[in-house]
């Protein structure tokens, strides 16, 4: 007759034990959040603070120049968006194509094990390894030379297997019943794909090229494996051009011992945060697109 209480006990401590842990955990993620929120908000007062004196149109016209007060970011803005631009052709058809073989067509076999296998171990690889594979394959053994179609492709092999991992991801999201529902009347293997499940699964693919292009603009070292250039004075025409981006111009100034070019290195984050944060906008502004137009 006394065993009862004693297991009531038990269970409201257990109870108010798992309750504690709980909220213990709770309130540690919010003060993770709250941490990593508050140290980007002061990374971005700092560089807002040293570079926004520099920040106008003059220095987005300007070429780099010895002079500090007449530096610009001109060209490296136009070879950041040349980069890009080619980096998201390459890179989005082909990793949401080869994401539509592996996880609706391709057979669930050994081989196809290895290649997923090896597409979740090259999303860790550091990017000079491919800024090394790019010089060998694409710079000289291509002889595209340090153009920016060959940085284009390097920055597209880099994020090719995080678009890939993204879209599985999105794809695998989407309930089997659309896919049966859509063959039962009649719709053909890939009609079913086309039509019902990548519309639904779009936001998710989406989200995995904002954060793969998001890594692409930032990186400098395999551009710099391939030969980019420090300062370039002239405007990029042509995909066979030589070019800089903006990570490697800023890294240039950052090096140099004028304080001047260190608001120079600040004025040009604050330029790359806004193209970065203008493509997540258009990235964001189609997830809704399709999000809107799904009909279950």
């Amino acid at each position: 007759m006394t065993s009862i209480p004693f297991r009531g006990r038990k269970a409201s401590r257990n109870r108010q034990f798992r309750k504690a842990t709980s909220g213990g955990f709770v309130a540690l993620g919010i003060m993770a959040t709250a941490f990593g929120v508050f140290a980007v908000g002061l990374l971005l007062y700092s560089v807002a603070n040293d570079g926004i004196g520099v920040f106008d149109w003059d220095f987005l016209t300007s070429f780099p120049s010895r002079i500090p007060e007449e530096a610009g970011i001109k060209s490296a803005l136009m070879g950041t968006l040349w980069v890009m631009g080619f980096t998201t052709l390459f890179a989005v058809p082909v990793g949401i194509g080869a994401a539509i073989y592996l996880e609706e067509f391709a057979g669930k076999n050994l081989f196809t094990k290895i290649i997923e296998s090896n597409i979740n171990n090259l999303a860790g690889v550091p990017s000079v390894v491919y800024g090394l594979l790019g010089l060998a394959f694409f710079v000289y053994w291509a002889n595209l030379g340090p153009s920016i179609i060959a940085g284009s492709l390097t920055l597209a092999l880099l994020i090719l297997p995080i678009i890939i991992v993204a879209a599985r991801e999105g794809l695998r999201a989407v309930p089997p019943s659309i896919r049966e529902a859509a063959i039962a009347l009649g719709a053909t293997k890939w009609q079913s794909v086309r039509f019902q499940v990548l519309p639904v699964a779009m936001p998710s693919v989406l989200t995995g090229v904002i954060l793969a292009l998001a890594r692409a603009i930032g990186e400098t070292a395999p551009l710099i494996a391939i030969g980019a250039f420090t300062s370039v004075f002239f405007i990029p025409t042509s995909p066979t051009d030589a070019f800089t981006v903006i990570p490697i111009q800023v890294y240039s100034w950052i090096t140099r011992p004028l304080p001047g070019y260190q608001e120079d290195a600040a004025a040009g984050m604050i330029v790359l945060l806004i193209v970065l944060l203008s493509m997540s906008s258009i990235a964001v502004a189609l997830r809704h697109v399709f999000a809107r137009r799904r009909m279950w």
